[in-house]
This record gives structure tokens, sequence and C-alpha cells, in this order.
């Protein structure tokens, strides 16, 4: 009965809010292997992915009460504060060399427009130079509309054996620059940030079948596209401030807040393998102004026995398949934007056996996969338990279907806690 009550609940929350992409926090260790997670979610990713994995931490890794799940490392409590970002550094820096090119063009332009009496308009004159000046045409082409997606995060989060909560933050700002009909612009076409706080349990209904579900507060702030020509880029500064601080004014005062809920289920099928199926981002009221499409997400996890390990030198190795955001009807056209498969392996390379419960010193983790048709890949290394480095690399489809223009992600993150 409480599982139909949870689906009644579910198929309800989905004719509630309709519209666009609700808040995605952004794991490095899952986009690492390719986002497909909502059936690993075995640490504070499940307060992302699905909150029914909160039920394993303190169960995997148990022999004396959980022997079907004994053999995997433990991991009993786990609070992290993390920052990171990415960005295409080498990109931006090369094209605001070249719209600084493009901007000294156009004076000069404007200079021999005057001198010549008006007899040619500063347009003319510059499409005049442009077409003496064929390298700066060529550089314009090798960055025409490409988007340079640039990510800042910072999460703060605790997670322990059926209960957990976060708060985070994650922003995002997409430049690009445009050939243009006649004079070159510089656009913005994406920026946003989000600030999120949530908080959450799991239940389980048996030792195989664990409930989750969570609550969330969030609130999005995002602005228009903005385009800035060459004919006037050199008030490129000014622009982006008054938008900045349009953005930021009322970034803190939450009048204006978004309300939701996350479900999950997880369903430990056989010894080494479990399934999950998780409903996030049910808003029940607008966020940004916008109706939210709640994101619907299946998967599942075989984890072999054989490659796992718990001892002092633990090892756990996941192949994952997701079949995720079902419900979004603009990805409908790219049909493999919805699917995610990766593998990853962590492996304690230096330990204290028997020492505070074999004290890890330094632990490595390799993951690979395929994000939405695109290669994904990534590492991590902790140190003392309490440092940890992230690096992971992730494509995004920002075209009309799968394979056509790949948005490439790199990120970093440093994590301080246990």
């Amino acid at each position: 009965m409480r599982i139909s009550k949870f689906t009644l609940l579910a198929i309800f929350a989905v004719g509630v809010c309709w519209g666009a992409q609700g808040p995605r926090h952004k794991s490095l260790r899952a986009y690492a292997m390719g986002n497909a997670h909502v059936a690993v979610v075995d640490d504070k990713e499940a307060l992302y992915y699905n909150y029914a994995g909160l039920s394993q931490l303190g169960k995997l890794g148990n022999y004396e009460k959980y022997p079907e799940q004994g053999y995997y490392p433990g991991n009993f409590f786990d609070m992290r504060l993390n920052i990171g970002g990415a960005g295409p550094l080498n990109e931006v820096r090369d094209v605001y060399n070249l719209a600084n090119d493009l901007q000294d063009l156009y004076s000069d332009a404007k200079s021999d427009s005057k001198a010549g009496g008006g007899l040619v308009t500063p347009e003319r004159a510059y499409i005049d130079s442009l077409a003496a000046h064929p390298e700066l045409t060529k550089r314009i082409n090798e960055y025409d509309h490409m988007l340079f997606s640039m990510i800042a995060k910072f999460d703060a989060e605790l997670a322990l054996h059926d209960f957990g909560g976060a708060l985070w933050v994650d922003g995002n700002v997409a430049p690009y620059i445009d050939g243009g009909v006649i004079i070159p612009f510089i656009g913005i076409d994406t920026f946003y940030v989000d600030a999120v706080a949530q908080m959450g349990g799991a239940f389980n209904i048996t030792n195989d079948l664990a409930l989750g579900a969570g609550i969330k507060i969030a609130k999005r702030q995002s602005i228009d596209m903005i385009r800035v020509d060459a004919s006037n880029f050199s008030s490129v500064n000014d622009t982006l401030n008054d938008r900045y601080d349009n953005a930021t004014d009322d970034l803190f005062e939450w009048k204006n807040i978004g309300v939701g809920m996350d479900f999950g289920m997880l369903y430990q099928f056989a010894r080494e393998a479990r399934a999950g199926i998780a409903l996030n981002n049910v808003f029940f009221t607008k966020l940004d102004g916008e109706e939210i499409i709640p994101d619907l997400t299946v998967g599942v996890d075989y984890s072999p026995r054989f490659f796992n390990r718990n001892t002092a030198y633990s090892r756990k190795m996941n192949f994952a398949v997701d079949y995720e955001d079902i419900l979004d009807d603009n990805r409908n056209y790219k049909p493999l934007s919805h699917l995610d498969f990766g593998v990853e392996l962590e492996q304690v390379l230096l330990a204290f056996p028997g020492y505070n419960d074999n004290l890890r010193l330094l632990k490595l983790r390799l993951s690979g996969g395929f994000h939405g048709g695109y290669p994904s890949a990534g590492f991590a290394v902790e140190a003392l338990r309490i440092i940890q480095v992230e690096v992971s690399t992730w494509g995004e489809e920002r075209g009309y279907y799968t394979g056509q223009d790949e948005n490439r992600i790199y990120m970093g993150q440093v994590s301080i806690g246990f």
C-alpha cells in the first residue's frame, strides 16, 4: 500500500509543473561516469540523484547485518565542503583579443570615414577593412557562435544513514562571438545562478527495497541575452556590469522562491545489482517565473563482487546505465541525449590496516562513460580522508540532434571533509 501511495503522489506531482528545466547539481563523480548514477547513489550524491540511496550509508560493507552487501567498501558518514569551476580559459582569452582587434579595426574605419568627408559610411569602411584583413575573417569563423560555457559551484553537504541535507549554489554563463551580417558582435547566450537548500531521508521497506523523499527550496536568477557589436565594444564593461547588477540585486532576497520535492526508489534485485528510479525537481511553485519539468530517471547498477574488497585496501567497481529526463519533450528529437552509461573503479592505495577503522591515507578513483552520446571521463584523488581533488569532462548537446554540436565541459573541484 505504501508503494501505491508513493506512485500516486508521483503521478500527481508530474501534473503540477511543466515547463523549464529545474536546478541540477553538478556532481563530478557522476558526470565522470556519464551521469549514470540513479542506482549507484552510495554516498552523498544520493541527495541529488536518488534519496533512497541514503539507506546504503551504514549498510554497505556491513557483513554482520547485511551480508548481501557486505563486500562493498563501507561509507558510514559523508560530510563535505566543495568548491569548483569550469571554463575554456584559453578560448576566452583568444576571443577577447579578437574582439579588441575588431574594435581597433572599427575605430580606424570610423576615422577613415570621417577623413573622407562621410562619403563612405563607417560600416562600409569596416567591411572594406575586413576584406583587406582576411586573417581576421578566418579568426572570426573559428569562433562563430561557439558557446564558451563557464561554471562555478559551491556545496555544503551532509549525509548519513537514512538522512541528509545540502546547501549549494550553481552558476553558469555562456558567452559567444558571432560573425554577424555586417558587424561582428559578442553575446552572452546564458547567465543564471541557482541557489538551493534541500534535505530528506530514506526508509527501508525491506532489506532490499528502500524509498526516499526530500524537500527543496530554490531561487534562480537569470538575465536575457546580451549583444555587444564591434561599434560599441568599448562599452562592454559597462554593459556587463549593468546586467550583472540586475541579476544579483535580489539574489539573496528570498521573496520569490521555488518549492519542490524529490522522490526515489532503490531495489537490490540481485546480490551484485540494483535498480533505481527517481522523480526529481517536482516544483509546486514557479522558479524564476517559469514552470518546471520534473526529471524522471530510471537506471541500473552492477557492482561485481569479484572486483570489490571491503578491507583496509578497499576497492569498488560500478557499471551503470541510466535513461534520464524522460518527461522532457524538448529532448525527444535527440533520443541518445537521454541515455547515459559509465564505469568507475575506486581503489585505496595507502592505508593503516586496523587503525581507526582502517585509516585511508590515499584513494584513487578513475571513471569513464558516455553522457547523451558524448564521452565522459574523470579522476579523483583523496588524501587522509579529508582532502579530495576531482577533475571531470563531459559533453552536452546544444544543437538540434545528437551529435550535431557538442559543448565540451572540463571541470575541477576541491573538497574538504570526511
